[in-house]
């Protein structure tokens, strides 16, 4: 028995040898293939060799496969339409897929996305489950490991190796309070952020917020009353409160 080394096989000799075993003649293998008729005469030569046994023989007005080569034509063709799958995307039907998928994001992401991604999940990947998880300090290391799919993040958040970020929005911050609240009709300025409680909305419970740091650089504080990770609950307590 012959036994090949797959390392030094060189598989462009497949589809020359599919197209010799084919038509049994080297000129019209050559044209198939895109070759030269010396390539194609080259690369039998190496077949020939390779597989111990010369394949094509002449018999009356042409060429005759031998024994061996009888054998591989019946499944050559099979055997490569299996090489040519490996190589090929396979096809993607949202029909078709089932799985949970796993976003790190806040109230307020679902309010406004889920309603939508919800609706043509129902019509297009039915039997994909959405799950929209809390944040925490642990989101990097959910998304390295895959224990989460997607994240909400800010331009500036640092991305785990690997991941990539796609624009999905451009937003604000804004300065809230309740409508007749006794600074609403009247210029806000920086020395005002002291003179009410705040509400702060803390999504990674990290004590860390840019607006802080801006006070900071101008001589001024705020006292944060009450601290959640919901801006819906920030929004309905500055809502009935002189907080903003």
């Amino acid at each position: 028995m012959r036994h090949v080394n797959l390392n030094g096989l060189d598989l462009n000799l497949l589809p020359a040898l599919d197209a010799l075993l084919r038509h049994r003649n080297v000129t019209k293998a050559a044209s198939e293939v895109g070759l030269s008729q010396p390539a194609m005469s080259r690369a039998l030569a190496r077949l020939r060799d390779l597989l111990g046994d010369p394949l094509l023989v002449r018999s009356n007005g042409g060429f005759a496969l031998t024994l061996r080569a009888e054998s591989i034509s019946r499944r050559l063709s099979g055997t490569l339409d299996e090489v040519k799958d490996l190589f090929r995307e396979p096809e993607f039907s949202p029909a078709a897929i089932r799985r949970t998928v796993r976003i790190a994001g806040t109230d307020s992401q679902s309010i406004l996305l889920a309603p939508g991604i919800m609706r043509r999940l129902a019509r297009e990947a039915p039997n994909v489950v959405l799950n929209i998880e809390p944040y925490g300090s642990d989101v990097q290391s959910r998304l390295e490991n895959g224990t989460l799919d997607l994240a909400f993040a800010l331009s500036d958040t640092p991305l785990p190796a690997g991941a990539h970020s796609y624009l999905i929005a451009r937003d604000r911050l804004a300065l809230v309070m309740r409508r007749g609240h006794p600074a609403a009709e009247r210029p806000w300025t920086i020395r005002d952020y002291s003179l009410f409680e705040h509400v702060g909305v803390a999504i990674l419970n990290d004590g860390r917020s840019s607006l802080d740091a801006i006070l900071a650089s101008h001589a001024v504080s705020r006292r944060v009353a009450l601290t959640t990770p919901h801006f819906t609950a920030a929004l309905a307590t500055v809502a009935t409160t002189d907080m903003v």
